[in-house]
């Protein structure tokens, strides 16, 4: 008899156990497509960057994806099945692709509305030029875990390629500093290949032209002879401490403040030639790892020569007691904006030509609403610039014009590829729409 009653009690809880489950399964189903309904209405339908395509043929509706992903709401089950609820948060770290249980999630780059101009490489990111490997932000991977990762296997292929080197010609050359250029030189002193590290500014590379004290999100990461870094959400400062703790141990050397000037090789059985600003280099294989932002994209308005207008924002303590203008939509621009407006007796404004921020996180959403909110700064939506004088701005907000004092402008309107080294060298630049990048 008590062994039947404990057969129903384990029933009974079974049942208990189902019934809980479903309804939460079904609320949560309910509030994943309200959340894709608000995407669409918002038009935050766009990925910026890599991206899961996922097959509503081969989707299980096993919820693996949305659990793997690390940002918080991207995935979600809508009609039984994955798929991407908030494209504009998506930041590609793949882990939907790794935990799929059947194969159902492909990355991909673009989207047939908003295509992407990548350099063309094959799955081991050997470009069309045999033996010259393109990884990181080049490539279209700005995510610092996912540039690590193919910063190392590129130079692990090299290293079961490697060449019989001679003492003018090294195995490899690295060009740019940055995560994938610093973890492809670790791995090439794992490998016991012969290399050499440049880099047109310092170890860093697009790191170094973040603001101070910038979050930077990352994921733990394996780095070749210095092991596992397990930093999720941590500063500039704080990760650039780490890579030097990794040289420190390792006695890695950065030729720092060398800029590449061109890349060529006479035939295709002879070395490359690395032309910098201080040397010439030979090697067999060449890994390019530096930034998309070549140059940054100008405004193309008046006065915008003035020394006045800058780029970038790497000091905000600098502007305090000052009228600065912020002009962009992504979330470089969005965070200058909200770190100006945290400088004491800083008035700051936002001058965006859209009408929504379409591009931005989370995080930098919430940090403007309340900049917004607390007075600290003055949005100007659907604005262009129209001259930028010495002491004010002129612009001009659905056809009414806007004439604003200010003493510095910060221009953050998105970089254009380094076309004429590329162009020089030789490497296809292809325009991504939705193409696969890595299959399930």
């Amino acid at each position: 008899m008590e062994h039947v009653i404990y057969i129903g009690t384990i029933l009974v809880l079974c049942a208990i156990f189902v019934i809980v489950t479903s309804r939460f399964a079904h609320r949560k189903r309910g509030e994943d497509a309200k959340i894709l309904e608000r995407s669409r209405a918002q038009g935050l339908m766009e990925p910026v960057s890599l991206h899961p395509r996922i097959d509503p043929n081969l989707c299980i509706g096993s919820g693996a994806c949305v659990a793997a992903c690390p940002t918080q709401k991207v995935l979600g089950l809508v009609d039984g099945r994955g798929q991407l609820i908030r494209p504009i948060a998506c930041i590609g770290y793949g882990e939907c692709l790794r935990n799929c249980p059947v194969a159902a999630i492909s990355l991909v780059f673009g989207t047939e509305t908003r295509g992407v101009e990548l350099p063309h490489v094959n799955e081991d990111f050997e470009s069309n030029i045999p033996d010259l490997y393109i990884v990181g932000e080049l490539g279209g991977m700005g995510l610092i875990r996912n540039a690590v990762v193919q910063g190392i296997h590129a130079i692990r292929t090299i290293a079961r390629k490697q060449r019989k080197s001679s003492q003018d010609v090294h195995d490899v050359v690295i060009v740019g500093a940055g995560p994938a250029g610093f973890a492809a030189s670790l791995a090439a002193i794992e490998a016991k290949l012969d290399f050499v590290t440049l880099d047109q500014e310092d170890l860093g590379g697009t790191v170094l032209q973040y603001p101070r004290k910038k979050i930077v999100l990352t994921a733990p990461v394996e780095l070749p002879l210095y092991g596992r870094i397990r930093l999720r959400k941590t500063t500039k400062e704080e990760l650039l401490s780490v890579w030097k703790d990794a040289i420190d141990q390792t006695s890695l050397t950065i030729h720092s403040h060398e800029q590449v000037l061109d890349i060529q090789r006479p035939e295709p059985e002879n070395p490359f030639e690395i032309t910098t600003t201080k040397a010439t280099y030979r090697a067999h294989f060449v890994v390019l790892a530096i930034g998309r932002r070549g140059t940054p994209r100008k405004l193309e308005v008046p006065g915008e020569n003035l020394s006045k207008v800058m780029y970038r924002l790497l000091e905000p303590e600098q502007f305090a007691d000052s009228r600065c203008l912020v002009v962009g939509g992504g979330n470089s621009a969005v965070e200058a904006a909200v770190m100006l407006s945290e400088q004491p007796g800083c008035e700051v404004h936002l001058s965006y030509r859209r009408e929504v921020f379409s591009r931005i996180a989370d995080d930098n959403r919430d940090a403007l609403d309340q900049a917004v909110a607390g007075n600290r700064l003055t949005l100007l939506l659907n604005s262009n610039v129209q001259e930028i004088q010495p002491d004010r701005v002129l612009l001009e907000q659905q056809g009414e014009p806007i004439e604003i004092e200010n003493d510095h402008v910060f221009i953050f309107a998105g970089g254009q590829l380094p076309e004429v080294l590329l162009k020089r060298i030789g490497i296809e630049v292809k325009t991504m729409r939705g193409e696969v990048f890595i299959a399930g």
